[in-house]
Parts: C-alpha cells; sequence; structure tokens
C-alpha cells in the first residue's frame, strides 16, 4: 500500500470507534452515536449484515466497497490531495449517497477518482466539474438523514482506478462481484492514510 502525508479527509478526534458491522447493524443506535457527538469509522471490503435493505440492493450487494467515517451532520470534510472536480449529483434515492462528489487525483503515476457521498447537497453547490482544489480545501460537510439517503450522517469515502464517468460507484457489492471489486475500488487507505 502505498504510504503518502496526505491532508485529513475529515478531523478525526484522537479517539474515535471502529465499527466491525459484519456481526450487524442498527440504524437507532448509529443515529444516537452520531447525535451525541460520536465519531466513527466502518471498514473497506467488509461483509455487513442487516444494513443494505433498500431494494437496489436485491439483499445480495453487502460487501462494502469504500471506508465510512460517521460524524454529527455538517462536519466538513477535505481533499487529501490536489487535484480537481470530476462530477457531482444528487442520489436522492432512500439508501443511496444523497450529495455525491468525485474528485480526481493523480499519486504516484496513477490516476483516482474519490467518491464522496452522503454529504450535504448545499455543501458542494460551489463547486464546479473541471474545477482545480487544492489539498486541505474544504469540499463539503456531511448530510444530516433528510439529504443522504436517510442514512445516520456519515462520509462515504472510496476510489476507483477507472473513470466511472458520473458521479456514482456501486459502494457495496456481491459476493460474485467482489474479486473483481478490488481491482476496480482499491483500499481508500492509499489516499487517505491508515486511520483503522
Amino acid at each position: 500500500m502505498t504510504n503518502t502525508q496526505t491532508h485529513p479527509v475529515m478531523n478525526l478526534p484522537e479517539n474515535y470507534k471502529v465499527f466491525d458491522f459484519s456481526e450487524g447493524y442498527d440504524p437507532d443506535k448509529m443515529t444516537q452515536f452520531v447525535e451525541n457527538g460520536g465519531w466513527g469509522v466502518g471498514g473497506y471490503s467488509e461483509k455487513r449484515s442487516n444494513m443494505y435493505l433498500a431494494p437496489q440492493y436485491q439483499n445480495r450487494r453487502n460487501i462494502h466497497m469504500g471506508i465510512d467515517i460517521w460524524a454529527s451532520a455538517g462536519e466538513p470534510v477535505y481533499s487529501p490531495l490536489d487535484g480537481e472536480v470530476a462530477y457531482m449529483a444528487n442520489h436522492a434515492q432512500e439508501g443511496n449517497y444523497g450529495g455525491t462528489l468525485i474528485l480526481k487525483h493523480e499519486l504516484d503515476d496513477t490516476i483516482y477518482y474519490a467518491l464522496y457521498g452522503h454529504l450535504s447537497p448545499e455543501s458542494i453547490s460551489d463547486l464546479q466539474p473541471g474545477q482545480k482544489v487544492e489539498a486541505g480545501r474544504k469540499v463539503g460537510e456531511l448530510g444530516d438523514e433528510s439529504e443522504n439517503g436517510n442514512w445516520p450522517p456519515h462520509l462515504h469515502y472510496q476510489i476507483s482506478i477507472k473513470d466511472p464517468g458520473k458521479a456514482d460507484m456501486p459502494g457495496v457489492v456481491s459476493d460474485e462481484e467482489h474479486e473483481e471489486a478490488l481491482k476496480a475500488f482499491p483500499d481508500p487507505r492509499i489516499l487517505i492514510g491508515e486511520i483503522y
């Protein structure tokens, strides 16, 4: 894995919880956790049970291909590296990303497309595709449940080595898709460091 010195994607406090959702997920407990000011991280390539229940997941897609950072709505999100805005959208569907931003970065001669999901659409409204962003620039804020697909506030951060062509990537995949997904969507810690 690439060892880089990058700007934090979020200002994690010294003490935060690392979650393991392979044994189950309780949305009410997560909402209470973030409403009480809790910070937590959810892992990459983790098979999660009882979490992805919206119809688009077809009760099959449950392997998480990004990293989640759980925190209160309104918390700022930053670009870890210099890059540019590639795509933006608002995926307002139940269980989807809500406000979504994809930045394009180059590191060690490799192009990465980084998806930021569950943002407040208003917080990214001043950005435009093609716009340059510097490492450490605030690029958005976490959305609340009413604007981020009805999830407790968190950032879904995922990277792709292929141009997705739009502001979307499959954040969870099925068992059958997992091997190919690991190649297409590498571990985000390549860009954001060893946060767990």
